[in-house]
């Protein structure tokens, strides 16, 4: 007998689990279907959640060895990645250990295996099963991807997995990629003792976001002893006994350089591949991440999708949103409403942090649309120098006639803290009037954003 639900869920990461806690919690008969060994998704397990803890560990590691900046006598500080690993995994474990207890909760049924589409509202599960649902939600998540280089699929590299579960010191990495991955675990690497060399085909790393903000990361990490090469054209990799070797194309000249094991951080593209999408309708970019409408509507309009398998953007709380937005569009909920893209918010973990939330200029002057700016160094602020943090700025953009606030830009020391300064006022639509007339303690971090904000209101009274 095929069970039958009123939403199945495949995949139980981010979008799916709360989709699920969502349509369950509304009174709908719930199921999720996910076959992976460990049950978390990427977030908690391979994601955000390893990855900023080995981050703050090294920015720890970091700043004791700049001790004698601030007037320390610290003989030596260096790495124990044993121990580092095994502090990861418990934490890891504690995280993955609460999700494990929410999907085995009984607040809706959980199925051990993988799924594909037999029909619109047929699902073959892996375990010889078959299921039916008046409603699918396809939150499978993302998976490595592979560009066609010469010798990248033969060349044993590693992935952000690998590097996530290391515990021992690699002598020396190879990064392909400038992305938020690439540089977030490049610099982890140095700060732990690698050389490490990254190549960006790009002519920035951080391609997404500004040039200035790209500028300052990629300074910082010049600064820090990483060997930075931008504006490439990868030609060839080749593995011998002694590790492995690129060859690339920068400023006109072949160049080769050598390590001992390779990262490829080149991107991640839709896990959707063996979904069979076509037997259900559902329409797919050739990159494979499913298409959907505001409400995460697939071409088959019972069908939604949500999470890195969607898009646009790979960010866990857009993810949990659009889970949550498909489940009460699913249950009939009125009143509800789509994910506010203007609204975006972005957090790149490197040190400095790059932060961004709403409009940007480059958004704004590719759509025409006038605006103000004003923008403070963190090198000219006082509690970031006494701090020795001197990277990076904060931009402020406002609407010119009455100041409201259409985005921000951060780059320095503690940027994913410091943009959420912006994120309420932003969703109530204030100006920087409204900023202003709030208190801002002496001497902190924050209060850096009082200076643009006064630089913009100033424009407008004049």
């Amino acid at each position: 007998m095929k069970k039958t639900y009123d939403f199945a869920v495949i995949g139980g990461g981010s979008a799916g689990y709360n989709a699920a806690r969502v349509a369950a919690g509304l009174g709908l008969k719930t199921v999720v279907i996910d076959g992976a060994e460990d049950l978390g998704g990427l977030c908690i397990l391979r994601g955000c959640m390893p990855s900023k803890s080995l981050l703050y560990m090294a920015e720890v590691l970091h700043l004791a060895q700049k001790g004698k900046t601030f007037g320390l006598k610290i003989p030596s500080a260096r790495a124990d990645m044993p121990a580092m690993h095994a502090r990861k995994k418990r934490l890891i474990a504690e995280f993955a250990a609460d999700r494990v207890k929410s999907l085995n909760a009984g607040k809706f049924d959980l199925v051990r295996a993988y799924a594909r589409f037999l029909d619109p509202h047929t699902l073959e599960l892996s375990n010889g099963q078959t299921l039916k649902s008046r409603f699918i939600l396809i939150g499978t998540g993302s998976t490595v991807s592979v560009p066609p280089i010469p010798g990248l699929l033969d060349s044993q590299f590693w992935t952000s997995d690998d590097v996530l579960d290391l515990d021992f010191i690699p002598q020396s990495v190879i990064v392909l990629g400038g992305g938020i991955v690439a540089c977030e675990l490049a610099q982890f690497l140095n700060r732990i003792g690698t050389r490490v060399t990254l190549i960006q085909r790009s002519p920035n790393i951080l391609r997404d976001h500004s040039e200035d903000a790209a500028d300052v990361i990629q300074q910082a990490f010049v600064d820090e002893g990483i060997e930075l090469f931008v504006g490439t054209k990868l030609e060839k990799i080749t593995r011998n006994a002694r590790g492995i070797a690129v060859a690339f194309q920068h400023d006109g000249k072949q160049r080769v350089r050598r390590a001992a094991h390779l990262f490829n951080a080149l991107g991640r593209e839709a896990n959707t591949a063996k979904l069979n999408l076509a037997a259900a309708g559902v329409r797919a970019r050739p990159d494979g991440q499913v298409i959907t409408n505001r409400w995460q509507q697939t071409s088959a309009s019972h069908i939604y999708a949500g999470g890195d398998c969607a898009g646009p953007h790979e960010i866990v709380h857009l993810a949990v949103q659009q889970g949550e937005i498909a489940a009460r569009h699913a249950a009939g909920v009125k009143g509800i409403k789509p994910v506010d893209h203007a609204l975006l918010l972005n957090v790149v973990f490197t040190d400095p942090q790059l932060a961004t939330i709403g409009m940007l200029a480059k958004e704004l002057d590719e759509a025409g649309t006038p605006y103000l700016s004003a923008t403070y160094p963190f090198n000219d602020h006082g509690k970031s120098m006494l701090m020795d943090a001197n990277y990076g700025y904060v931009q402020v953009i406002a609407e010119p006639k009455r100041g409201r606030i259409l985005g921000a830009e951060i780059v320095g020391k503690d940027a994913g803290e410091l943009i959420h300064a912006f994120a309420g006022p932003l969703a109530m639509r204030a100006t920087v009037f409204d900023l202003l007339r709030a208190p801002w303690y002496h001497p902190t971090l924050a209060e850096i954003v009082t200076y643009p904000l006064e630089e913009i209101a100033d424009k407008i009274k004049r």
